[in-house]
């Protein structure tokens, strides 16, 4: 089993016992990711230090109307490290509104950029800007992973261009209907599972600080919902895992 969204750097528990306590409940791998370039530097540390761990490197768009957004060159220069997998998270977050509008778009364009330039796939983040994010990403060619899923609105643009749509913990919420009916249309080679680390903690977790261990419950209520058997769905969602961030084949042994 694979969480492919961890903010392990943030956790309050250290790295360490996250990841044990991880493998202890199956999950082999984590994709830990780094939001601006501190925190891209501390986790790909991380997984330089730990087996079956990879980063997701990028700059929030929270973070795209100050200094954070200047420092791209520093985030092409790591991007070249074997462990990191991503661009990501990048995108657009016009709800919380916390960097101007032209300034999130611009940092996106340029993260899309990187993304091409060194063929990884990109980790999109995407809040209250579904048609501004569809436009940015019309003429992206590579490997789109819908982070943290939540606006159904944009199902129909993902499954026409083939994204990857990734679940966490908020799918499991007992007024989270209509995310569930939209796990059921996602296909089976493009279901994507993932806790968000330290955040959006599932059921029965919630109120609590996640963490990887937790995507068992998110693949549970993911096989619920689609009626299918949750052993293989969780090896599915590993394999798709495998292919959208280019990973070595269902092997912890990196």
């Amino acid at each position: 089993m694979i969480d492919t969204h961890a903010h392990l750097d943030v956790c309050e528990a250290p790295p360490e016992e996250l990841l044990a306590r991880a493998r202890a409940a199956g999950v082999e791998r984590v994709i830990t990711v780094g939001s601006g370039i501190d925190s891209c530097r501390v986790s790909l540390a991380i997984a330089e230090g730990e087996l079956g761990v990879f980063a997701a490197l990028g700059i929030h768009p929270h973070q795209a109307g100050g200094e954070e957004a200047e420092r791209l060159g520093e985030l092409a220069e790591l991007l070249r490290h074997e462990r990191a997998v991503a661009v990501g998270e990048t995108g657009l977050d016009f709800y919380r509104d916390w960097a101007p509008h032209d300034r999130q778009r611009s940092l996106f364009a340029a993260q899309l950029e990187l993304a091409a330039e060194f063929g990884k796939a990109v980790v999109i983040h995407n809040r209250e800007a579904d048609p501004e994010t569809v436009e940015m990403l019309a003429d992206f060619d590579g490997t789109v992973i819908l982070h943290c899923f939540s606006s159904p609105g944009l199902l129909a643009s993902a499954l026409e261009r083939d994204y990857y749509v990734s679940f966490a913990g908020n799918v499991t919420y007992p007024n989270a209907e209509t995310l569930r009916e939209a796990a059921k249309r996602v296909p089976a080679e493009r279901i994507l599972t993932e806790t968000d680390s330290p955040y959006l903690a599932p059921v029965p977790r919630r109120g609590r600080p996640n963490e990887p261990a937790n995507v068992v419950y998110t693949v549970a209520a993911l096989a619920d919902a689609r009626g299918e058997d949750a052993a293989e769905l969780a090896a599915r969602i590993d394999a798709n895992a495998t292919v959208a961030f280019s990973l070595p084949v269902a092997s912890p042994t990196r």
